[in-house]
């Protein structure tokens, strides 16, 4: 399996803080939060990475190179110009093969590691969810007996942290789209299933956001990483 970082996205609710730099080299306890979603992606036994990029490109590829001093090979997906989530991993296709792979934002800062690596049958997109953040108290899809509801009582919100099939993006063309969009029409034809992970989850999304994690989360989440070797903005 193969994963792939999403990372092309400038972060303007950071402000100041990403004037002349992608939100995913901002640093936490000494180390960009790209960094450790490819030590993520390594642990878990999955080496062949890729990353989209548009925003300060030469930034990111400066810092992570071929992978290799991570124990990866990083290939990149450039964007010329900003192809939002859905249509940014349409694009990457090609350099994610034929099998089901796993994305991850580069912004989200987690302590996740699947149980397995490989898609449920009967499913062609697999979300983790957690429980709602104070910033998204509504959340994003219902989960009833493991398959993902447009419509539920109980809404959670979607992690980042999805595996794909190919063919999940079969109904979608070149260009910029959502991946919501994809998503809405998926889940109606009951071909997405999901998960509700109960471990520390941080959308880094904010300069508030990455304060909390700098301040309080660092050493705990890194430390439980190391052992195990809204997000549609």
């Amino acid at each position: 399996m193969k994963g792939m970082i999403l990372a092309a996205g400038r972060g303007s609710r950071m402000r100041e803080l990403t004037n002349n730099l992608p939100k995913p080299l901002l640093s936490v306890g000494g180390k960009t939060l790209i960094e450790y979603r490819v030590e993520t992606l390594v642990s878990m036994g999955i080496r062949n990475v890729v990353i989209n990029l548009h925003y300060c490109a030469d930034k990111i590829t400066a810092l992570l190179g071929d992978g290799s001093a991570y124990g990866a090979s990083i290939r990149y997906s450039y964007e010329e110009t900003p192809l939002d989530v859905g249509g940014g991993i349409y694009h990457a296709l090609p350099l994610l093969g034929d099998a089901s792979f796993i994305t991850m934002n580069a912004d989200v800062w987690t302590d996740y590691t699947p149980g397995i690596l490989e898609m449920p049958a009967g499913s062609l997109a697999h979300l983790v969810f957690v429980r709602n953040p104070g910033h998204n108290l509504s959340g994003d899809f219902g989960l009833v007996d493991g398959r993902v509801v447009g419509i539920a009582k109980r809404r959670y919100t979607f992690s980042g942290i999805a595996f794909y099939h190919p063919d999940f993006f079969s109904i979608c063309s070149m260009g910029a789209f959502s991946l919501k969009s994809v998503l809405d029409k998926r889940i109606a034809e009951g071909l997405v299933t999901g998960e509700l992970y109960e471990g520390g989850w941080y959308d880094v999304g904010t300069p508030e956001r990455l304060a909390v994690v700098r301040n309080s989360c660092v050493e705990p989440l890194a430390e439980i990483a190391f052992m195990k070797e809204s997000v549609f903005e």
